[in-house]
């Protein structure tokens, strides 16, 4: 418990100080956001605001859970390190489509087939990794059973596996990408979701099958290698994002970037696969699928009838062109993500409460 709560101390310190010095050292360098032609008119005043600021909690991230490993003598494990490498390798994906977007002063950075290769390479060493690793009881970091609460099912086999991997961890970075359009939209929304993910690996970690002697109900236990840790890093995140969005808000004084965006989404697809609670982290980052699915059907509608179902993709810029406030779509879309994170995390308590 004393590592969750030192992770996510230590990583809210480090992104409210830390942030304004990335900030001045992105401004001197010329390191400012380019607006897209097309995008809403509002947005143009951003242009130039500081971005790739995922810099800031990935590092900070990166040094809480070091810290608290350090502060409370605990050692780190295989499923908590593996998170943190997907994390920081989608972030080196995105941080290199940035630094061309900037350099170039273009809105496309890495060209696509790059941009991919970058997140296959990381996803599929993550997915293959995730498989090795098991400790006494034989438990991998990953399953390769499919998830909701706990894994369900046969085993799909390894490759299908890491198909699926790949599969949770491009939607996710996609998805936090796609919602990253306003300020601290993004940064808030993952907030809610690392908390919620604290809440299941601590939960996880006190019925863990490993203290099946001591649980009143051996059956309702859950099977998962490393839940603590999982938690420890959540709680990082979860305090890394929230100093970061004290920077971020509207009016934002700096941009994640794909830098940010991508890390957070390979961080909750790693969490969600590590912590098997795969088709649950559908539910829980709800905001991210309805904020894909909005492009998913404007381009096919698109496609198909040659007409838009939306003033514009993503969602939260339809309703900007509607007439809402930025500010106000942002608060309203909050509210929606914390709905989600409410009735996952409600399944998810009844799912354990229906076993025992």
């Amino acid at each position: 418990m004393r590592q969750i709560l030192f992770a996510g101390a230590i990583g809210l310190f480090l992104t409210l100080i830390g942030t304004p010095l990335l900030i001045k050292l992105l401004a001197r360098k010329g390191y400012g956001q380019f607006i897209r032609d097309d995008g809403p008119r509002t947005h143009g005043s951003k242009k130039g605001t500081p971005t790739m600021g995922g810099i800031s909690f990935i590092l900070a991230t990166l040094i809480a859970y070091a810290l608290a490993k350090v502060i409370t003598g605990e050692d780190p494990t295989f499923s908590g390190v593996l998170v943190l490498f997907l994390m920081a390798g989608m972030g080196l994906v995105g941080f290199l489509d940035d630094y061309i977007k900037i350099v170039k002063q273009r809105s496309l950075g890495l060209r696509a087939k790059a941009k991919m290769a970058g997140q296959l390479i990381v996803g599929i060493a993550f997915a293959v990794l995730s498989l090795q690793f098991a400790d006494l009881r034989g438990l991998t970091p990953a399953s390769t059973k499919l998830s909701f609460i706990t894994d369900f099912g046969w085993s799909i086999g390894p490759v299908l596996f890491v198909v699926w991997a790949l599969f949770m961890i491009l939607a996710m970075s996609n998805g936090v990408n796609l919602t990253d359009g306003l300020d601290g939209l993004a940064t808030g929304a993952s907030v809610m979701v690392f908390g919620a993910y604290t809440f299941i690996g601590l939960w996880q970690f006190q019925e863990s099958c490993a203290n099946a002697l001591t649980l009143t109900n051996p059956n309702a236990c859950f099977e998962v290698r490393d839940p603590l840790d999982l938690a420890v890093v959540a709680s990082a995140l979860m305090g890394s994002c929230f100093g970061f969005l004290w920077w971020n808000t509207s009016p934002a004084k700096i941009f994640m970037g794909d830098t940010g965006s991508l890390a957070l989404g390979g961080a909750l697809a790693g969490l969600a696969i590590c912590s098997r609670t795969e088709f649950l982290l559908a539910l829980l980052g709800g905001l991210f699928v309805l904020i894909t699915m909005s492009v998913v059907i404007q381009v096919g509608s698109f496609k198909m009838t040659g007409k838009r179902v939306f003033r514009m993709a993503p969602l939260q810029h339809h309703f900007e062109l509607k007439g809402w406030s930025e500010v106000l779509v942002v608060v309203r879309f909050w509210i929606i993500q914390g709905m989600c994170v409410i009735v996952g995390l409600g399944l998810f308590y009844a799912g354990w409460a229906a076993d025992k």
